[in-house]
């Protein structure tokens, strides 16, 4: 895929497709209630249809509408085993959460992935799970993972590593233990498990305790069917976010998207910078904060984050690391550990492409320095992303800035965003 600059601006509308987080949980919860949910507005990209498919293969019956799909979920204890391995592609989100649902479940199965999901860390879920009394044997620590059944027993997890995926997965095997588990964070991550679960009436309680958060949840309480309303997604937005910013004579607006506290990193760190955005018409809606974006273009400054800002937005460090390169300063983002176990080392490929962009950064102990310009002299346009939709994104935007680059595996942006190279062009973007 080739990307080129534009000298009249990012401007218009874009479809912002539905959250993927939000996406994945409102087909596992769903399939696990008592009852028939729809859900509205879900994404259709290949991580959310593995978790799909992952259902039907175990026997719920999921009806795909235009607009919608109908989950006729049938209880906690209403799965039944798969025939065959459970393909999962490229979806670390369907790996931990269905590893942690699928422990406490009486039959055995398999979860398999594509060649980047099969070298990403899985005893982070399987470790803990093991406390439990699960019983998992991964390959060498990642997929393909097996998973017995067995009796799990509440116990107290203290996590270590701050993750969403990881606390769900750990959340959903303790739906089907009698007695109480809980989860102790030390550290902000997203919290559309725990949010979606106490709408569908489980036995849930959250509190905080010495800067601590405490999830207690009573398990073998039978959720309740609840119809949800996808927001629409800001880790897809960020992209034209930064489009708009970063590129003169640009204006956009973007509707109804999460602005969930927990991982609205992104927006609090380009408002840092100076960004010009508004957030119109907060409401709340399905339990999550969702608001109207209005974006125009800005003269950014340069800003250092500290690590607390990681555990708000991890995911967009590539597109911020584009908007930093132009600022009119440098900037310095501090604790980005977690980026190299994402889809690919992102912190490598961020450093990698940005030099191959003529940009001036490095990376010590975890951290990345930017040191921006006012005009770059391409060294190298072509970018490498190991298939990493995030990192291919990214360098969209940055070559609407900088001209033609020539994005390698492009065909990841599926995972996440099938539509956005359309997107961006009816904006006023040029890729092809």
């Amino acid at each position: 895929m080739i990307s080129n600059s534009i000298e009249a601006g990012i401007n218009g509308i874009p479809n912002i497709p539905g959250d993927k987080s939000i996406s994945h949980r409102s087909i596992i919860i769903p399939s696990i209630s008592n009852g028939i949910c729809e859900v509205d507005n879900i994404l259709r990209s290949d991580d959310v249809l593995h978790t799909l498919n992952a259902f039907k293969t175990m026997g719920v019956k999921i009806e795909n509408y235009e607009k919608k799909i109908i989950i006729y979920g049938k209880g906690l204890n209403s799965l039944h085993e798969p025939k065959d391995p459970i393909y999962l592609g490229n979806s670390g989100t369907s790996a931990r959460l269905l590893t942690g649902l699928l422990s406490a479940q009486k039959f055995k199965s398999v979860l398999t992935g594509d060649k980047s999901l099969s070298s990403r860390p899985m005893k982070r879920i399987s470790d803990p799970l093991s406390r439990m009394n699960a019983k998992i044997i991964t390959s060498n620590g990642s997929l393909p993972l097996r998973i017995e059944a067995s009796n799990l027993i509440p116990t107290i997890i203290d996590l270590k590593i701050p993750s969403a995926q990881i606390k769900s997965g750990l959340l959903l095997a303790s739906l089907n233990i009698k007695g109480k588990t809980t989860i102790i964070e030390h550290k902000i991550t997203r919290d559309h498990t725990e949010t979606m679960l106490s709408s569908f009436g489980s036995n849930i309680k959250v509190f905080k305790e010495n800067n601590k958060k405490i999830i207690n949840i009573e398990g073998q309480k039978e959720l309740l069917p609840k119809n949800i309303d996808v927001p629409n997604d800001l880790s897809s937005s960020a992209f034209f976010i930064v489009s708009a910013l970063i590129n003169k004579n640009s204006n956009i607006i973007l509707r109804n998207i999460n602005n969930n506290p927990t991982r609205n990193g992104i927006i609090l760190a380009l408002k840092k910078m100076g960004g010009k955005i508004k957030l119109k018409n907060q409401r709340y809606h399905n339990n999550e904060n969702v608001c109207d974006i209005e974006v125009a273009s800005s003269e950014l400054t340069g800003c250092e984050l500290g690590p607390e800002f990681a555990d708000l937005m991890i995911d967009e460090y590539p597109i911020l690391a584009i908007a930093a390169s132009f600022a009119n300063s440098p900037s310095l983002f501090r604790g980005l550990k977690e980026l190299r176990v994402k889809e690919s080392d992102r912190l490598k490929l961020i450093l990698l492409n940005l030099q191959k962009c003529g940009v001036e950064c490095k990376s010590e102990n975890d951290n990345l320095f930017i040191n921006p310009k006012k005009k770059y002299d391409v060294i190298n346009n072509i970018i490498q992303t190991d298939f990493d939709h995030r990192i291919a994104m990214a360098f969209c935007i940055m070559a609407t800035k900088i001209g033609p680059l020539n994005i390698l595996d492009s065909e990841s942006i599926k995972t996440s965003f099938p539509n956005f190279l359309e997107e961006l062009n009816k904006l006023g973007g040029k890729v092809f």
